[in-house]
């Protein structure tokens, strides 16, 4: 990737050595907003919603993180003696992730995960990262790839958002003008931009439960539990097992 289009890694790359930083969401309908920003990618566990903190209890094994940001999830891990590997596209996240001691850790998008050759108990996708799967179809042959690179007691642990918990004009009108197009209505099209950093374009999925259910049918997975949100994180939490065969 051109460093000058890895925005989300200069931000949280600023955070990491400056303690400062912020997080602009543009999304294909020209609506901008300010998220969080990299304060949530570097909490500590102490901070983290109680839903998160129940879900992780689940992580076992060998542990893949997708889309590991800043590294705050797999330092964690790594603490309580688990085998965690880590991957995000972003050169400067994987740089922050090795500076604060992540030992495993790869610039690697989700399409190339069979690339890693080897078996995973636990796939995290949190910080609402079921969004990364981008699209319905792509969902459903990255959740096939999961399945061959994971253990037969594995789970997949991951957030996302009801997108259709909201009463926001602009939210409606983009999920209506979504569905004309063939898009599902929570599948919105977004780049990151920080300072002078303007990131590529990408699809982010958020879906329902039964959406997520959905997509899960014919790939080898599905739901165990969900854990519902909680005051501090809108997100719920899938537990995704697999099929007993």
């Amino acid at each position: 990737m051109d460093l000058n289009k890895d925005a989300y890694g200069w931000e949280v790359w600023d955070y990491q050595n400056k303690k400062e930083g912020f997080e602009i969401i543009h999304r294909g309908d020209n609506t901008y907003w300010i998220s969080s920003g990299p304060k949530s990618y570097f909490s500590k566990y102490k901070d983290w919603p109680e839903n998160l903190k129940k879900a992780l209890k689940l992580a076992k094994g060998s542990i893949l993180d997708v889309g590991c940001g800043a590294g705050r999830t797999c330092l964690y891990l790594q603490k309580k003696g688990h085998k965690v590997v880590g991957i995000d596209n972003s050169p400067l996240a994987v740089k922050t992730c090795k500076a604060r001691g992540v030992k495993n850790v790869k610039i690697m998008g989700i399409e190339d995960i069979e690339k890693l050759k080897e078996k995973f108990d636990t796939i995290l996708m949190l910080g609402n990262n079921f969004g990364l799967f981008g699209s319905y179809k792509k969902a459903k042959d990255l959740l096939k790839k999961m399945h061959t690179i994971t253990s037969k007691e594995a789970v997949i642990i991951a957030e996302s958002i009801d997108p259709y918990k909201t009463k926001d004009p602009l939210n409606l009108e983009y999920q209506k003008s979504n569905v004309k197009q063939g898009r599902m209505a929570g599948q919105l099209k977004l780049q990151v931009v920080y300072k002078k950093y303007i990131g590529n374009w990408f699809d982010y999925l958020i879906v329902s439960k039964k959406e997520m259910k959905d997509i899960l049918k014919g790939t080898g997975w599905k739901i165990r539990a969900f854990i519902n949100p909680t005051k501090w994180n809108k997100c719920y939490i899938a537990i995704i097992e697999k099929e007993k065969k």
